[in-house]
């Protein structure tokens, strides 16, 4: 199984779109458009699971930098997901959605 991002995407992209397009290099497992948590808009990236390497490499070689909908897509192999640091310190925290009040 590879994980493959997909990047630059239109905004009025479907997942059905981007399982066609990535089918046609082979058998794609799952098709995930990431949204805003808050509006539930598409922030205009993907994420493709595809079941065999080989089949998941020919498609970034191939569907990187390709038009879609207007757009250059950016397709490369996803990196892995980094752990987040815990920190309970109300100075140490960048994060808005934990700041104390």
């Amino acid at each position: 199984m590879k994980n493959i991002f997909v990047g630059n995407l239109d905004f009025a992209s479907t997942e059905d779109q981007l399982r066609a397009l990535f089918a046609a290099h082979g058998a794609v497992e799952s098709v995930t458009i990431v949204k805003d948590r808050d509006t539930g808009q598409p922030r205009g990236f993907a994420f493709v699971e595809m079941t065999q390497a080989a089949e998941a490499d020919s498609a970034i070689l191939s569907l990187d930098g390709t038009i879609q909908n207007g757009r250059a897509l950016r397709v490369n192999e996803a990196r892995p997901k980094l752990a987040r640091e815990t920190n309970n310190s109300p100075s140490g925290n960048r994060d808005h959605r934990h700041h104390q009040i």
